[in-house]
């Protein structure tokens, strides 16, 4: 049974799945009460337990403590309700790169009541309109240096009725900076309830039609009172830094909520290339690293040629598979585990996880405090140890897509299925196996490749196309189209850069295929069917 709620405007809770479609939630461990704004417990409640004056985040150039960050996002709440007229359940989306400006402004949104779509800078119009129209926004949040692409989804939106700007960069020269200078640091937070929205996190799944996930006030605190504190053991003394976005809500955690809730430090990084992890490592003496394999090895290559980063205590690794070599390499060369984890969108953040004291190479842990996790078979019977087999899992956290389908299939029996190939160990230690679908993920990104294929499609050039996923030592996986050209058009360099130019228009750069394999033809079935896994067989 759901809890009060402060939203006057009900489209989220509204749009919640039918209650006998959600995923069995357990909350014996976790208690919060009836009323709880995230928001406030990450700023105001930390300057009343007396961490005003520590260090809560740390960007472009400058520090920020506890109280100035309470401050701040009090001030741009007052603008977003006195000048904006943001209600309790609006949707607001925030199109920004990872620095304290989209902290603050996440913060001050969830202050107000709204519920918060945080975005990726990469996305473009197209991308950008599927998530206004799934999640009916019409007020959105924009850093000034990446207004285009929203203004243009805005032109064509019948929802996207304001998109307002504000400084990304430490100077407060925008449109909501300026009107927030005027406002009193204090504000009666919305006194929202514990099972209110909070935040839709947005997931492509294989099809490349957007899900949206449904998370509440709680799940943002649960993620942290239960991972962070019991698996990362974060003090106050701790001192972040990471690669993924805040968009992802593996981002989320680890770089803005982990950090808040402990009294901690985030540093946050617009451009977080290896170089410049390393380099904010050394600088602030960074504790908690957040990143996939891949940088993990530029790491190690960058600790052969001088940097010193023994500074790091905790090296996280999840958004790909983690490689046993990578995992070998930074115990020999650091003394301390890489940890290992798996967490989706759906579930919010890890849910199994190594722990120090207790890892070991390819092998990703065991559930984290409060979870549960087994291993079945197509018709939800739990398999013996050792097999391979679809990992179901349950606990503080589950699946709430809004308004979708798509719902009934990841939660089964109370259980949520991932969409992984695990197996469980006699010791019940989970091994990863590989994904459950054709999602391709790259670098810790995750692809849908008929969202490629359909951007290839759009090129003049292109007659048929099939986009996989293929093994790559540097990146996990990287996407490789396979293409039929149309008459006339030449199979050469030249023509493979071009198409690969075009997707790098026309989706988020990342998802654009590294590789381009002419073809005379494709592999299909007796109805016409394209047989991909034909394709992957190849690559074998």
């Amino acid at each position: 049974m759901l809890g009060p709620s402060a939203h006057t405007d009900t489209f989220t809770r509204d749009s919640l799945p039918p209650e006998d479609q959600w995923p069995e939630i357990n909350l014996a461990m976790l208690n919060y009460p009836e009323h709880l704004n995230v928001g406030v417990e990450l700023t105001d409640r930390m300057v009343e337990r007396g961490f005003g004056d520590h260090t809560a985040l740390i960007g472009n150039g400058r520090r920020r403590t506890y109280k100035e960050l309470s401050d701040w996002t009090n001030r741009l709440a007052h603008a977003l309700v006195d000048e904006y007229g943001v209600k309790p359940g609006n949707r607001v989306l925030i199109r920004s790169a990872n620095n304290p400006a989209m902290v603050a402004c996440w913060l001050a949104a969830t202050k107000a009541g709204a519920v918060v779509v945080n975005t990726m800078p990469m996305l473009r119009s197209g991308e950008l309109s599927q998530i206004v129209e799934k999640a009916k926004i019409s007020f959105a949040l924009c850093d000034t240096r990446l207004m285009d692409e929203l203004v243009s989804c805005a032109k064509t939106s019948p929802h996207l009725d304001k998109v307002v700007g504000f400084d990304g960069t430490a100077n407060f020269d925008a449109e909501l900076d300026r009107i927030a200078l005027n406002k009193p640091v204090r504000f009666d937070a919305i006194k929202t309830g514990r099972d209110d929205v909070a935040l839709l996190g947005f997931t492509s799944g294989t099809t490349g039609e957007p899900k949206a996930t449904m998370h509440f006030h709680r799940d943002l605190l649960i993620i942290a009172d239960g991972y962070a504190r019991e698996v990362l053991n974060v003090t106050p003394d701790d001192i972040f830094v990471g690669s993924p976005p805040l968009a992802f809500t593996f981002g989320l955690g680890g770089l803005a909520i982990f950090p808040l809730r402990f009294g901690a430090a985030a540093t946050l990084l617009e451009k977080a290339a290896p170089a410049d992890m390393i380099d904010i490592i050394e600088t602030y003496k960074a504790t908690i690293c957040f990143t996939a394999p891949t940088a993990y090895r530029a790491m190690m290559q960058a600790m052969d040629d001088g940097a010193d980063l023994s500074s790091l205590r905790a090296a996280v690794s999840a958004g790909e598979t983690l490689p046993a070599p990578v995992y070998d390499a930074w115990l020999e060369k650091t003394g301390k585990p890489m940890l290992d984890g798996i967490g989706s969108t759906e579930m919010l953040h890890i849910f199994i996880s190594n722990r120090f004291g207790d890892s070991r190479a390819a092998c990703t842990g065991k559930p984290v405090v409060g979870y549960e996790a087994m291993i079945v078979d197509e018709q939800m019977q739990e398999l013996p140890p050792g097999e391979v087999g679809r990992l179901a899992v349950r606990g503080p956290t589950g699946c709430r897509y809004l308004a979708d389908d798509r719902q009934k299939h990841y939660v089964r029996n109370g259980w949520n299925l991932t969409g992984d190939s695990f197996s469980m160990d006699e010791d019940g230690y989970f091994h990863f196996a590989a994904r459950s679908d054709d999602m391709i993920i790259s670098s810790g990104y995750n692809i849908a490749g008929p969202e490629v294929e359909a951007a290839l499609l759009a090129h003049d050039a292109v007659s048929e196309c099939a986009v996989i996923g293929v093994p790559d030592a540097d990146r996990g996986q990287i996407v490789e189209a396979h293409i039929v050209l149309n008459p006339g058009f030449e199979k050469n360099e030249a023509q493979k850069k071009l198409l690969q130019n075009h997707v790098k228009a026309t989706l988020a750069p990342y998802k654009y295929p590294r590789s381009v394999i002419f073809k005379e033809n494709l592999p299909k079935t007796q109805t016409g069917k394209i047989q991909r896994f034909r394709l992957r067989a190849e690559e074998i």
